[in-house]
């Protein structure tokens, strides 16, 4: 049976509000050593994602101040989220697909995980020690 996004994602990520500064937004992906952020309306509901490319080229290169330029005026609005019982396989093609490391998990429109490459890899990696486990005790038997 396939392993599915909510096995492998991490649950309540933190996010940026769209009103929030960028700069609010870089300390975040800093703290958290990654490159992109959920952006979320007042209720949790996902408007975006805020990644550093972003910011170098909507926010620096423009020349905008960063603690002032909200959020959710530069973040990327066209994004595809998983879904917690979507399946790994599907969802990794889809990162694939949109060239990103990192998906926004989603229910009722809202962000309840984030799926990155690196959660995927840990999942398969589990499952193919799993299958050596599985093949080596058959092979005693």
């Amino acid at each position: 049976m396939s392993k599915l996004v909510r096995d492998a994602m991490t649950v309540n990520p933190r996010t940026v509000s769209r009103n929030d500064s960028v700069v609010d937004a870089a300390l975040i992906m800093e703290q958290e050593d990654v490159g992109s952020v959920p952006v979320v309306d007042t209720d949790n509901i996902l408007v975006g994602m805020i990644t550093d490319r972003d910011i170098t080229l909507r926010v620096v290169a423009a020349g905008k101040d960063p603690r002032s330029t909200a959020a959710g005026e530069v973040a990327t609005r066209q994004v595809s989220p998983a879904y917690p019982d979507e399946s790994l396989d599907q969802a990794l093609e889809q990162m694939a697909y949109r060239q990103v490391r990192r998906l926004p998990v989603i229910e009722d429109d809202r962000v309840v995980g984030i799926l990155a490459q690196a959660d995927v890899v840990h999942e398969v990696k589990d499952k193919k020690i799993g299958q050596l486990i599985e093949e080596i005790s058959e092979s005693r038997a």
